[in-house]
């Protein structure tokens, strides 16, 4: 395979075991898975107290190195614990605010024109109530180009009319107007076939709105115009995984992780696929290469990889997993419960 093998150490009898493991029972783990002033600063309330019942997750991105007037789309992605998505498409001021929505033991990812730069996984909170500053550079800063594009490799030249429809789409998406912002991205792939940005956010729009059929064309087209886009690729991958379309997801996602080594989130998903179609090595050693490329940002992978030990028989393998995952993520609302695991099951 094209990366290297993460478990080096671990007993073969195990590995061998997860390979006879009935991986489709673990679909569903797979599938599922602060000053009040500031509050009113980020999320517009004032003179009243809302914010003591309410649960909120806000903060602020701050842009290090950006010409500012010619931002690119630069999205908060927040996942709730059954892996449901909300979306903000930040402007200069780079603040951000999800109300209503109990996101404990979910995480917040950043993206520059759909490709993740940022990962951090949320705590339990009694409240509900999460603030999360991050702090951004562009990549290859030195050769940051045209509007709406983050590098050389991944720029795109379009006109005037066409950027101000993929800035109103973005504003539409944010505000969770995703009739709106379809619409205007279509206008603009009518415009321009070949604004494989613009076809990569339109499968975003459409996976957020659980339209797989639609998300599949739109991700196809975008990675058919710019073969080495893998954005749309691990976009794609994630509409096939959710569709069980386990081949077509490891062929995608596989091709993701060979174009760009560094992509972390592109093996998590590549080692999900392998495990539901029963390749549980290959399997492990994915995960454990997202793990290497983001340690805390992938911490989750841990999880994973501790229920297939589990499954398999190695409970003290599946433990040392569970403590590797605490040390990364300590207050995680399965704390306690990781850590009865890790008592019962000492390692050997």
């Amino acid at each position: 395979m094209f990366y290297e093998s993460g478990n080096i150490g671990r007993p073969y009898k195990v590995m061998k075991t997860l390979l006879a493991t009935s991986f489709f029972t673990l679909l569903p783990f797979i599938f599922a898975f602060t000053a009040n002033a500031q509050i009113d600063e980020i999320c517009g309330y004032s003179g009243s107290t809302p914010w003591l019942n309410t649960s909120f997750v806000y903060g602020r991105v701050n842009l290090n190195g950006f010409d500012m007037n010619r931002l690119p789309k630069i999205t908060v992605v927040l996942f709730d614990r059954a892996q449901n998505t909300q979306r903000y498409t930040i402007d200069r001021n780079g603040y951000y605010c999800f109300r209503d929505i109990n996101a404990n033991g979910g995480f917040i990812v950043i993206e520059i024109e759909g490709l993740e730069v940022a990962r951090r996984s949320l705590p339990q909170s009694g409240l509900g109530q999460h603030k999360q500053d991050f702090d951004i550079t562009p990549p290859h800063p030195q050769r940051y180009g045209p509007p709406s594009t983050v590098s050389v490799k991944f720029a795109y030249n379009r006109n005037e009319k066409n950027a101000d429809l993929l800035k109103k789409a973005a504003d539409a998406e944010g505000g969770k107007d995703y009739g709106k912002a379809v619409k205007l991205l279509k206008e603009l792939d009518r415009n321009d076939d070949a604004d494989f940005i613009a076809w990569a956010t339109l499968c975003a729009v459409y996976f957020g709105q659980n339209n797989y059929v639609d998300a599949e064309t739109s991700c196809r087209k975008s990675f058919t115009v710019k073969p080495d886009y893998t954005p749309a690729m691990v976009n794609l991958g994630r509409v096939y995984l959710i569709q069980k379309q386990f081949a077509a997801a490891i062929s995608t996602l596989e091709k993701a992780a060979e174009i760009d080594p560094k992509y972390a989130r592109a093996f998590q998903l590549l080692g999900e696929a392998y495990i539901v179609n029963r390749e549980g090595t290959l399997g492990l050693n994915a995960l454990n290469k997202a793990l290497e490329l983001d340690p805390i940002g992938m911490a989750e992978s841990h999880l994973l990889i501790a229920l297939l030990y589990d499954r398999a028989g190695g409970k003290s393998l599946a433990a040392r997993e569970y403590k590797m995952f605490l040390e990364k993520i300590p207050n995680h609302p399965d704390r306690k419960k990781f850590e009865k695991y890790i008592k019962d099951n000492p390692e050997q």
